[in-house]
């Protein structure tokens, strides 16, 4: 089987990637590198079971002729992270949304199995209970642009089914709760490496809002475990499923948690929404998926705890080179 990835370069990407390669699968990888890296990839460069191509999925001639040559395509090629999309809300969703609807139309045309990457950013404004794809979504306003990029995935996901639903294509969606570990970078404003790397360094570790926002955090070893057992399960096409952990956590407790596993001396200091962002930022204050339905389907279940994660990413991070650069988000995909 020949399997395409966009986005390989990527924090996930690459991690997908590595299993599949393991696997004894061929797997070419396409990133045009605007926030993946090929550090990401340097185990696999010299596989015979890969090929990397340096280039973007908005690339008609490109994309047909890799989507031509495989069997399943994995996307998850985005604009990444609140930060990012806040900062720059015009070309992230642009970004977001040309891309889908090109990939959706050349697996269409090549009858190739495609997997989105969709984002528990969809769910809004959740307040509470574990979140059920069934769920109505409860999206802000478009005067806060901080929802945008859950309308953008959203948008893919309508979009995904249609192509489903119209033409038979053979789509399935997962959407990602908080991935984590290793290759993570706090760029983009994931909070887990952006944490980590503060503790690690003595500085302060920064939280934003007060910290009663519940998250739940997913190992990227499970979420691969997930999205490969979903491409290789009769019966997953046209449907929509959570990837995620139900454990779940406070900010300001995951902030204490690190502290205490980096052994640091950092202090943790609540910095207010309206000064890391914006008047108008709004934020979900409660985020933890139901599994039921990926465990009936494909027997799914998280290996790996929150401290082990954490416990990965300081790992990682005590012996990484490049640090986190910029400031964060409450939260990540």
């Amino acid at each position: 089987m020949a399997i395409l990835i966009t986005g390989a370069a990527g924090f996930i990407g690459s991690h997908l990637a590595e299993e599949l390669i393991t696997r004894g699968e061929h797997v070419a990888g396409v990133d045009n590198l605007s926030t993946g890296s090929k550090k990401n990839l340097s185990r696999m460069m010299d596989h015979p079971h890969f090929d990397f191509i340096e280039g973007d999925i908005s690339n008609p001639s490109l994309m047909d002729e890799l989507i031509s040559s495989c069997d399943t395509l994995y996307h998850l090629a985005a604009s990444v992270g609140v930060k990012l999309v806040t900062e720059k809300p015009a070309s992230s969703l642009v970004n977001n949304m040309n891309g889908i609807g090109l990939l959706l139309e050349l697996s269409k045309k090549y009858k190739v199995k495609l997997f989105f990457a969709s984002s528990s950013e969809v769910y809004g404004k959740a307040n509470g209970g574990f979140l059920c794809e069934g769920d109505d979504l409860r999206l802000g306003p478009p005067s806060v642009l901080r929802w945008g990029y859950g309308c953008s995935k959203a948008m893919a996901e309508y979009l995904a089914l249609s192509y489903y639903k119209q033409y038979g294509l053979s789509v399935t969606i997962g959407r990602f709760f908080n991935i984590c570990g290793p290759r993570q970078i706090g760029d983009y404003g994931m909070v887990m490496p952006r944490f980590v790397a503060s503790a690690l360094k003595g500085e302060p570790i920064t939280v934003f809002g007060d910290g009663r926002q519940v998250r739940s955090f997913t190992s990227v070893t499970d979420a691969v475990h997930a999205v490969i057992g979903l491409m290789n399960t009769p019966g997953t096409e046209g449907e929509v499923f959570n990837v995620g952990n139900t454990g779940h956590i406070t900010i300001g407790e995951l902030a204490e948690m690190v502290k205490e596993m980096a052994g640091s001396s950092s202090s943790i200091d609540y910095i207010p929404y309206t000064e890391a962002y914006n008047t108008d930022f709004e934020d979900m204050m409660y985020r933890v998926p139901d599994i039921s339905k990926i465990k009936a389907a494909t027997g799914f279940r998280p290996q790996v705890n929150l401290e082990t994660i954490v416990a990965s990413v300081i790992e990682y991070w005590k012996g990484s080179d490049s640090g986190c650069r910029v400031q964060g988000s409450p939260d990540s995909r």
